[in-house]
C-alpha cells in the first residue's frame, strides 16, 4: 500500500468534514426539540392546566380523597370566579399547600351564615337571599358556624361541600383573588367518573 493510499483524498475529507456538520446540526435540532418540550411544558403547567389530586374528605360527596383533577388558569386572566366554581388555591394557613373548595361569596357581597342556612346580600338582594345549594348538595343539608363577612372587591368567600369536617373561609376568612389559581375542569380519575366537572344552578 503506497503513502497516498494512507492519507486522505480531499473528496474523502469534505465527506468527513460534512458528516460531523451532520451530526452537530442533529445533537443541536435535539437540544433545542428538548428546550421547546420543557418550556412549552412549562407554560402549561403554569399558565393553562395543572393537574391536582384532591386530599381529605372536605368536598364530599362531590369530589373523594385521590380523585385527579385537571385545573384549569388561563380564564381567570379575562374574568373572575363564578359563584359555583370548585377552585383551587393557596393555603393561607401554610405555604406551599393548595386547598380546594367552592365560591360561594363574590366581591362586596355580604354572606351571613346562620340557623344552618347561607345568606347572600348584594346589590340585587340588599334584604338578602337564602343561597340554596341543591344543586350539588344534599336536600336539607346544614351549614354550620355564625359568621357574617363583608367581602371585598377582590375576596372570595369560599367552602367546603362537607361542610361539618371541611376547613374553610368560616375559619381562615376570604380568599383575594391573586391567590386563586385555577378552578377545577375535568376529573380524569377515577375512571367511572371521568368527565368535565359540571357548572352548577342556584335559586338567583
Amino acid at each position: 500500500m503506497s503513502l497516498l493510499d494512507l492519507q486522505s483524498t480531499p473528496e474523502k475529507q469534505k465527506e468527513e468534514k460534512k458528516e460531523k456538520t451532520s451530526i452537530g446540526r442533529y445533537i443541536f435540532d435535539f437540544i433545542k426539540l428538548i428546550v421547546f418540550a420543557v418550556v412549552f411544558v412549562w407554560l402549561i403547567h403554569n399558565y393553562i392546566f395543572q393537574p391536582f389530586v384532591v386530599f381529605g374528605p372536605s368536598m364530599e360527596p362531590n369530589f373523594y380523597n385521590g380523585d385527579y383533577l385537571i385545573i384549569e388558569k388561563v380564564s381567570y386572566y379575562f374574568r373572575q370566579p363564578k359563584r359555583g366554581e370548585v377552585v383551587v388555591f393557596d393555603s393561607p394557613q401554610k405555604k406551599g399547600d393548595f386547598l380546594i373548595k367552592r365560591v360561594v361569596g363574590l366581591p362586596n357581597e355580604r354572606v351571613e351564615i346562620k340557623n344552618g342556612k347561607i345568606f347572600i346580600y348584594n346589590q340585587d338582594y340588599p334584604e338578602g337571599i337564602e343561597l340554596k345549594e341543591n344543586d350539588y348538595l344534599p336536600n336539607g343539608y346544614s351549614t354550620g358556624g355564625q359568621i357574617d363577612y363583608s367581602l371585598k372587591d377582590n375576596e372570595y368567600f369560599l367552602l367546603g361541600d362537607n361542610r361539618y369536617v371541611s376547613l374553610d373561609s368560616r375559619s381562615f376568612g376570604p380568599i383575594p383573588k391573586d391567590k386563586i389559581i385555577g378552578h377545577s375542569l375535568i376529573r380524569g380519575w377515577p375512571i367511572r367518573a371521568f368527565g368535565a366537572i359540571k357548572e352548577v344552578e342556584y335559586n338567583f
